[in-house]
């Protein structure tokens, strides 16, 4: 590989994503801007920041990574991304959304639960909330991103990692999220391009489509026993019904991340940067056609690997990859791509966990600030944006020590916990908030509590996935996971955590009083 062309390229992107950071600068003038990029972003902005916030080094190197082992099982993730993360959420949740969270003048979704709940308790748990979790998704985005970095550029990981992390934190900081949508664009018009070429070249190496699928397919007897006995049945089938792994890539994977994405603090904000919901209906077909091909296409290259790996090594992918599924995608890149492709891969790899990260430092740094320190000391005068930046700061830091930390093949677990969590402790609320006038506030508050409290039971005593090395339920009851009974050892807190915060939230709202008419009639009042 040309180190020079290499460096020059990284240099290019760099400079242009420097440009962009300094126009989000530029046109930063108040905390709305900062905070919410002046509520008049255009919808072909919005819409592909919103894909590749949402798409990221987690979803290409992680769940690429997973397809690789598992096969194109992963599709219906591709599907429910689809009909979940982009029709209903643009559609039954966006638009509401935006109407409502222009009326409350809410800049963050903690504030927007707040106010429409009309509590303080609420913004600032769910600000806690957001601060203290999204480290963990930061941190396999990091992962992700330095990985590729080691691979392409043959440096150390942890170089990488911190080198990876002060390119984002200096424009997130400076440009607020105007200057983190207006890359996110760039980004993610990077991102779809390098898939799009990446699936076209693999099945050109590989025979095209038909010979490429039938090859994968006729791979079935080279499936690894402890794989086989998991319900792996070939890289082309679903898993046998009731395996394990049909209960993993079911509730984990499909469930845990597919629903799961509704409740996502940095894409719900998406939603109020919009100025009417023309813009929204606009961005629903350019945010389809991006998942589809950003999650679809590198799902399906991610179980094609295995014919080029066996056909060039007589290796599986993972087997290629020394065990760790985090290193399919790049080694396969690295190994069956031309060069020039690598450089623009490279730039997608950049851009993906860039995009998603900067969103994730700008959500958790609002949250911290704006969220609980300003509700925490309301007596005092703070400044938002520097609050903010000072926060954002801090999220870059923890998120860092946490992607040293943490162990190889994470990324697509870390991705699973944490939408996972956000979905049992914030979607009810934010559904009925939306749809629900009869909920209350102390409804809300303890839906959020339960569904929380009942994630962290779940990871600590029963899937076994984090039982097992947190060590919390061996210590306290002699056993690896309270679960004993298949498959509860192994199905995804969200079945779990989700009802309960349901069942909390419709509970207590029939048994305490209701918000005032008039504050809800200020919440649905139309706006253009």
């Amino acid at each position: 590989m040309n180190t020079f062309t290499l460096g020059l390229v990284v240099v290019i992107y760099l400079l242009v994503i420097a440009y962009l950071g300094y126009r989000g600068y530029s046109q930063t003038k108040s905390a709305k801007d900062y905070l919410l990029a002046g509520r008049d972003i255009h919808p072909f902005v919005m819409a592909m920041s919103y894909g590749a916030t949402f798409i990221s080094t987690s979803a290409i190197i992680g769940f690429g990574g997973i397809a690789g082992v598992y096969g194109m099982g992963l599709i219906w993730l591709t599907a429910l991304n689809i009909i979940i993360g982009v029709f209903i959420a643009f559609l039954f949740f966006g638009r509401v959304t935006r109407k409502m969270g222009h009326n409350l003048d809410a800049h963050t979704f903690p504030e927007f639960l707040g106010n429409r709940f009309q509590s303080k308790k609420i913004q600032v748990i769910s600000g806690a909330v957001i601060f203290i979790s999204m480290p963990l998704y930061a941190a396999v985005v990091l992962i992700g991103g330095a990985r590729f970095i080691e691979s392409i550029f043959e440096i150390d990981f942890s170089l990488a990692l911190t080198f990876f992390s002060i390119i984002i934190a200096a424009y997130v900081i400076a440009g607020g999220l105007k200057g983190v949508m207006y890359t996110d664009a760039l980004q993610g018009s990077i991102m779809f391009l390098s898939l799009f070429f990446l699936l076209i070249v693999t099945y050109q190496k590989l025979g095209g489509v038909s010979a490429a699928h039938q090859a994968l397919t006729n791979m079935v007897d080279l499936v690894p026993e402890n794989l086989k006995a998991a319900g792996h049945e070939g890289w082309t089938a679903f898993p046998k019904m009731n395996s394990a792994w049909w209960w993993t890539i079911t509730t984990n994977i499909i469930l845990g991340v597919g629903v799961g994405v509704l409740a996502q603090p940095q894409l719900i904000v998406r939603f109020m940067t919009v100025k009417s919901n023309r813009e929204l209906n606009r961005a629903v077909l350019i945010g389809g056609i991006f998942i589809f091909v950003a999650t679809g296409f590198i799902y399906t290259v991610g179980a094609l690997s295995n014919v080029y790996f066996y056909k060039e090594t007589s290796q599986l992918a993972i087997q290629f990859a020394q065990g760790n599924v985090d290193l399919i995608i790049p080694e396969y890149i690295s190994a069956a791509m031309p060069e020039w492709f690598v450089y623009l891969f490279m730039l997608a790899l950049l851009s993906a966990g860039m995009s998603t990260l900067s969103s994730q430092f700008h959500a958790m740094g609002t949250s911290l600030g704006r969220d609980f320190i300003e509700n925490i000391f309301p007596k005092k005068q703070f400044n938002s944006m520097l609050l903010s930046k000072i926060s954002i700061i801090v999220a870059i830091i923890i998120s860092i020590i946490i992607g040293y930390k943490l162990p190889g093949s994470i990324i697509a677990r870390g991705t699973a916990i944490f939408f996972g969590i956000c979905a049992a402790a914030f979607l009810p609320v934010y559904f009925a908030a939306l749809y629900w006038k009869r909920v209350t506030k102390t409804a809300a508050l303890w839906s959020i509590l339960s569904g929380l409290a009942a994630s962290v039971f779940a990871l600590a005593f029963m899937h076994a996935k984090e039982s097992e090395p947190l060590g919390i339920c061996q210590a306290l009851f002699g056993k690896p996971t309270l679960a004993t009974e298949f498959p509860w050892m192994i199905i995804d807190p969200i079945v779990i955590a989700l009802p309960v915060s349901i069942a909390v939230l419709i509970a207590v709202s029939l048994f305490t009083q209701k918000t005032s008419d008039e504050h809800l009639a200020a919440c649905y009042h139309e706006i253009k």
